[in-house]
């Protein structure tokens, strides 16, 4: 028998559909909302703390970061402090019981500067605090007579999404037994940022066994 030949043509998708994936009306509130003021959030909580210190080094900025250990830790930090315009000279990481960890980072404005404005240190932590508390916004919600799972990480500012979401996704549920009847992965502008958004079709046999809030907690602990 001859060899079958296959051609595929991919073209560039145009102004209509980029404008398409920049409209999120049909996303769920807990993906669109910011999770906190970055204006008047505090610099502490429960789970984070975080502490900007100029007195310690001669030319460096002390951020001093307390947080819950998670997976990709150390890319939310660096990435936050990249959208800054921040570099780090040198840092010290330690882990610490019940699964906490702290970070002493040396840091300065791409000037070579401290961060000395109390407007600029606040803006920095606020938006540190929200990003260690939710690197990525998971929701499970209704479609039609559907479940659907929905996971939003921000892109970086050179356009690359979040390493591994997709596989670590996928691993949740089958860790939970799931299965996915589609899958599929859209860019939307939400508020002043972009973010990649993961949705998930789950396919639910007899009916869904999985309570929600089950597969939403499965999913942030990977």
């Amino acid at each position: 028998m001859e060899d079958v030949l296959i051609t595929i043509d991919i073209e560039l998708v145009g102004p209509e559909i980029t404008a398409c994936s920049q409209a999120c009306p049909f996303l769920p509130n807990a993906i669109t909302e910011d999770s906190f003021d970055l204006e008047s959030g505090t610099s502490t909580s429960d789970s984070v703390s975080i502490v900007m210190d100029n007195t310690l080094s001669p030319a460096h900025t002390l951020v001093q970061i307390m947080c819950q250990d998670h997976k990709g830790l150390l890319y939310d930090i660096m990435r936050t402090l990249k959208e800054y315009n921040i570099q780090i000279s040198y840092g010290r990481f330690s882990t610490k019981p019940r699964g906490k960890c702290e970070l002493d980072l040396f840091i300065m404005q791409s000037d070579g500067k401290k961060i000395v404005d109390s407007n600029k240190q606040k803006s920095l932590s606020s938006r540190l605090r929200m990003e260690l508390l939710r690197p990525l916004k998971v929701a499970v919600v209704s479609r039609g007579p559907d479940t659907e799972l929905l996971v939003a990480n921000p892109v970086e500012l050179s356009g690359k999404g979040r390493p591994l979401v997709f596989h670590d996704i996928t691993l949740a549920l089958k860790m939970l037994d799931l299965c996915i009847f589609s899958a599929e992965v859209r860019r939307h502008v939400i508020g002043d940022r972009e973010w990649e958004v993961y949705r998930f079709l789950l396919d639910e046999g007899e009916g869904l066994s999985v309570p929600r809030n089950k597969i939403e907690k499965g999913v942030w602990k990977i």
